[in-house]
């Protein structure tokens, strides 16, 4: 029988493979973003070092759920946060107000929010184990009341942050392996 398993024949080599240390299933550093609203509402979008901690930015974009849906079904989505700040003292993505773009049209502002609400919080508890996806969740049980506004659709991906200066970062979303599907970056800039 250990002929056929030629890598156990010695009692080293069997000794190594059980005292292997367990290794992340994610290898990489990329950082977790999440983009969830009532299809009725507005999305937010939640930054992540990682999907069990809790989000460094959170950001209620000036756009519905529906409309951000119909960007992503044109295969290519590009949000812009520019922010028009005149001081340098802060890390860009510390900076309060944002001017928001979507495929180069002006949507509006949003101020970025130092406290979560409820319905931002139960996403990160309800999505703390999954690493990328899309789809919808239920309302929490005691906001029911809110049910009208529809369902609470999500999309969960790993991004690749990639940072120019101290007044430019961009977050590219990473695809599985092999598998095609919409394309979605997230730029943040300082202007001078």
């Amino acid at each position: 029988m250990f002929k056929l398993f030629p890598m156990l024949t010695s009692g080293c080599k069997m000794v190594a493979l059980l005292g292997r240390p367990r290794k992340p299933l994610l290898k990489d550093h990329a950082t977790t973003g999440t983009i969830f609203g009532y299809r009725k509402g507005r999305v937010s979008l939640a930054i992540q070092e990682d999907p069990h901690c809790m989000p460094l930015f959170v950001l209620e974009l000036p756009m519905h759920s529906s409309v951000f849906h119909k960007e992503m079904a044109s295969d290519i989505v590009r949000i812009a946060l520019e922010s028009e700040t005149k001081t340098h003292k802060k890390k860009l993505t510390e900076e309060f107000v944002w001017a928001v773009y979507c495929n180069g049209r002006k949507v509006g502002y949003s101020i970025r929010r130092k406290q979560m609400s409820e319905d931002e919080l139960h996403v990160m508890q309800t999505l703390r184990g999954v690493s990328m996806g899309a789809g919808v969740l239920p309302c929490p049980s005691d906001q029911k009341e809110y049910a009208g506004d529809g369902e609470l659709t999500y999309i969960r991906a790993r991004f690749e942050r990639v940072v120019g200066s101290k007044d430019s970062e961009a977050l590219y979303m990473i695809n599985p392996d092999g598998a095609a599907g919409p394309e979605l970056s997230i730029f943040f800039v300082r202007a001078h």
